[in-house]
């Protein structure tokens, strides 16, 4: 097998996970030309184009075989504005035929997103991850400093008053805004009838953001501007998690401007951003622990065949200016395996790890039936199609949420997370008890610097094996022991090492660190 990045279990649900989503992949791929330089990405599953945000979260599944990893990126960059602002998209194919025929250069900055910059941010720190080319990100680092003032100072995305983000009144990270019907089809710009306010998922974005730029300025010695944004971030998390929080879950949406929607209870309203608010670090423990036990009560009281809803309860039919923005549809309460992967790594981390194998094993089954996945789904199963979205296709090989799955199985289950770049510094969580998995191989790499890092895992009543091989990575260890059972010693290469043992809900970690500089073998003995 040539396969650089693999799971093997005997178990085809994890073994055959990885090549059904980068099949996936393999079909969402973009190339142009422009201005004489190749750019290749990873295109919206609604559109032949290059969005930031789908390209930045879908490069978590490529990131392990593509090998160009800068170039759309560096378009992103290059088109900057003046004064910081980045692109939602490029494209130079026509994108809504066949009244638009034209393949011309097309950018397009939708007014009403204020998640945009953090994307972009995450994008960069990502390619570095998988390049290890500090040149390259030391050059890019203005850029990234210009996106985030840009949030910081622009009067329209950033409120004085509250100390955060803000935006128009969409439907969580959508792009189309309300307007009580004073404009006539979807509204993407901001005028004066423009309802703010503040959503949680853009503030969690900004703060996943401020803290990769303090980890970037510690890594090159620049201990100001480490101090600087680790105290953005600082401060953003706790605005973020004293005017959000209804103390269950993220509000939807905290209003700035006053309005009242008929016909559904806004308070009730679980949108998708709080799982990822969660897996950027935004959320506390115990907030994690809130919205995982309330997507497990909706999943119980839904008649929807899955509970990653994009928004539950859905705004009423078309009143965000367009007919087929009904209840269940896209964004409007539709489910999305983005959703769904999302929610999988945040069990994972917060010891629902039998919900996260659960959610895993679902999508599974899904993608393996009819060799398809849609960014979204009606809640009785039925696909996206053309004829059903506001947008110009519905690809039957959705990058975003497949990827998002795989982060779930790769970050999450198999539990390999790249903490600075090339493994150099890693974290390693093998979660296999709770798959009653009793021996793995997993080997993860990224294709474009040839960096890679894995395990032999073998569990029987008497020990935990790991046999781990990597390039001089400084590794944290966290491993989940079988139910039950608790740990008495551990050994490295025949040598004591000490330990903790960490109680995550109802399961239990055994965590230590060691340098890996070839390759060791540890024991975790039980009792």
């Amino acid at each position: 097998m040539n396969e650089k990045t693999y799971i093997r279990t005997g178990k085809k649900e994890f073994d055959d996970f990885y090549p059904k989503v980068k099949a996936f992949l393999q079909n969402d791929d973009l190339e142009m030309m422009i201005d004489g330089k190749k750019i290749r990405g990873y295109r919206s599953p609604d559109g032949k184009s290059i969005w930031i945000r789908d390209h930045s979260d879908i490069m978590r599944g490529f990131k392990y075989y593509e090998k160009d990893m800068k170039s759309t990126v560096e378009h992103f960059a290059e088109t900057q504005a003046e004064n910081g602002r980045i692109f939602d998209f490029f494209t130079i194919y026509p994108e809504k035929l066949p009244s638009e025929k034209e393949n011309w250069n097309k950018y397009v900055r939708v007014a009403v997103e204020a998640d945009v910059e953090f994307r972009f941010v995450k994008a960069a720190y990502l390619a570095w991850q998988a390049t290890g080319d500090d040149d390259w990100i030391a050059q890019l680092f203005p850029k990234l400093e210009k996106a985030l003032d840009y949030i910081l100072t622009n009067p329209w995305r950033w409120d004085e008053k509250m100390q955060l983000v803000k935006r128009p009144y969409t439907v969580d990270t959508w792009d189309f805004a309300y307007t009580a019907g004073k404009h006539d089809w979807l509204q993407f710009q901001i005028t004066d009838d423009t309802f703010w306010g503040i959503m949680h998922g853009d503030n969690s974005g900004y703060f996943e953001a401020f803290q990769i730029m303090a980890l970037l300025s510690d890594y090159f010695g620049n201990e100001s501007k480490k101090d600087y944004w680790s105290s953005l971030a600082k401060n953003l998390q706790e605005r973020m998690n004293k005017v959000c929080w209804n103390g269950t879950f993220y509000t939807h949406f905290v209003k700035l401007t006053p309005v009242s929607i008929e016909g559904v209870d806004e308070a009730s309203q679980l949108s998708l951003s709080n799982p990822m608010d969660i897996n950027r670090g935004a959320a506390t423990h115990e907030m994690a622990v809130s919205i995982l036990e309330e997507y497990l009560r909706r999943r119980e009281s839904t008649s929807a065949f899955a509970e990653w809803f994009s928004i539950d309860p859905a705004f009423p039919d078309g009143i965000f200016g367009d007919e087929k923005i009904v209840k269940g549809a896209y964004c409007n309460g539709g489910i999305m395996p983005l959703v769904g992967g999302e929610l999988a790594k945040a069990a994972f981390d917060h010891g629902f790890e039998s919900y996260g194998v659960d959610i895993l094993k679902r999508y599974y089954d899904m993608i393996s039936r009819e060799g398809e996945t849609f960014l979204w789904y009606f809640p009785d199963g039925t696909h996206a199609t053309i004829e059903t979205s506001t947008s110009p296709d519905a690809s039957p090989t959705d990058g975003w949420g497949s990827s998002a799955m795989l982060y779930a199985l790769l970050e999450g289950l198999a539990g390999i997370e790249d903490k600075l770049k090339l493994f150099q510094k890693s974290k390693i969580s093998p979660r296999w008890a709770a798959a009653d998995v009793d021996e793995a191989q997993v080997r993860i790499a990224y294709e474009n610097s040839d960096h890679g890092i894995g395990y032999t895992y073998q569990c029987d009543d008497h020990k935990v094996s790991l046999d781990v091989q990597a390039q001089d990575s400084e590794i944290s260890f966290h491993v989940l022991l079988p139910e039950k059972a608790t740990a008495h010693s551990v050994e490295i290469d025949g040598s004591g090492k000490s330990f903790s043992l960490n109680k995550i809900e109802k399961s239990v970690y055994v965590d230590f660190n060691h340098k890996v500089e070839n390759k060791s073998n540890i024991k975790i003995n039980l009792k």
